[in-house]
């Protein structure tokens, strides 16, 4: 007995809300991880039973596939005290360009922050789903801001006890001018919601992910952003349907590449699931010298391993949980919400969203001179000038 991630193939709506739950509980499974809009589920089973299922369901012109379910982790550590850890610094580094000052992070900064500023241009009206380790529903830099929060994770409320959550929610959505001191969020007044799809160990697994997705949807978030993996070479298929599922709905799912043992050690890494499914825009981290950061995880040549694009991920300060309020950590983690508060700006200002609104964050992005594509994909992701 195990348990596997079973997904249904077909464009047929029907089907998939109504059709293959009933299948699934003819065959004796369990239809309590089952997400009708994605046609993704989860279930206790042997091999064997799923195979002849499988089947069947070729027979009714409903084609279902298998996988055994992952374990996936905040990634820049695997808990709390991990989460916390200073990586090492990039390859090549130059003297920054950037740094952090009294009014704005180096990461906001880079991402061209100030176009939105003069613009008058929050996010308001977007909604982005953080799924990850949850949200510090009492943190004093969001008093007031619109937060829905939700938790995947049997036994454990929404609230988030580990950080990486909290963080990850502060890049992409925290303030411009906190009471506490410099700004750390990119889309300041967007519409928050933190799916806690990790534990308090900074674990989950398919079945939690899929869920906030599910759940994300449900919503209608426009962004989904996901600092989390799975350290496998091979696309996992069930984010291969609910990426593309996400994007026929409008919602762009944004997700960390993955960290390595580093490049200066001879080891680039790979793209994990889910950012390396060919429907998940997968982002890689840049130090304030705007150079690939040593941990960040290198392109692999088959369809969706690929870096997209890339985002600020060395030493980022953002949000933490009470009573430190607020902390800096590296990795690619840090790097997918700068992109997913740029997504937000950038579809607020034009109305993109899904396929339409990965194709503009690509194609607005900057070039990054004497970078190779397979480290940053098309280039930093960053807020367009107004009009251009």
């Amino acid at each position: 007995m195990g348990r596997y991630v079973v997904t249904f193939d077909t464009a047929d709506s029907q089907m998939l809300e109504h059709d293959a739950p009933g299948l699934l509980s003819a065959q004796g499974f369990s239809t309590d991880s089952y997400f009708p809009r994605l046609g993704v589920g989860v279930v206790d089973g042997e091999a064997g039973d799923l195979e002849a299922f499988s089947g069947r369901c070729r027979d009714r012109r409903a084609p279902m596939s298998y996988s055994p379910e992952l374990t996936y982790y905040a990634i820049g550590g695997r808990a709390a005290d991990l989460s916390a850890v200073e990586l090492p610094s990039a390859v090549g580094s130059v003297e920054a360009p950037f740094t952090d000052t009294a009014e704005l992070t180096w990461g906001l900064q880079a991402v061209e922050v100030g176009r939105a500023q003069e613009a008058g241009l929050t996010g308001a009206g977007v909604r982005i789903a953080v799924l990850d380790t949850g949200f510090d529903l009492e943190h004093p830099d969001f008093l007031g801001r619109a937060v829905t929060a939700e938790s995947f994770i049997p036994g454990e409320g929404p609230a988030d006890v580990h950080g990486h959550g909290t963080h990850c929610v502060g890049s992409a959505c925290g303030p411009w001018a906190p009471p506490s001191g410099r700004g750390f969020g990119v889309a300041s007044r967007v519409e928050i919601f933190s799916g806690k799809v990790l534990g308090a160990d900074g674990s989950g697994s398919d079945a939690s992910i899929l869920a906030g997705i599910d759940w994300a949807l449900q919503n209608d978030c426009q962004i989904i952003s996901m600092s989390l993996g799975a350290d496998v070479r091979e696309v996992h298929p069930p984010y291969v349907t609910a990426g593309r599922r996400a994007l026929e709905r409008g919602s762009l799912l944004i997700a960390a590449a993955g960290n390595n043992a580093g490049r200066s050690a001879g080891d680039p890494g790979f793209v994990g699931a889910p950012a390396n499914s060919p429907y998940v825009m997968a982002v890689a981290a840049l130090d304030a010298g705007l150079q690939v950061a040593d941990f960040s995880a290198r392109s692999l040549p088959h369809d969706g391993g690929e870096v997209d694009i890339a985002g600020p991920g060395v030493d980022i300060y953002s949000s933490w949980p009470g009573p430190a309020h607020h902390r800096s950590i590296s990795g690619t983690s840090m790097a997918a919400p700068h992109v997913s508060g740029v997504a937000a700006l950038l579809s607020a200002s034009t109305g993109l969203r899904g396929q339409p609104l990965w194709d503009e964050l690509i194609r607005t992005a900057r070039q990054l001179s004497g970078a190779d594509m397979e480290d940053v994909g098309a280039g930093l992701a960053v807020i367009p000038a107004q009009g251009g």
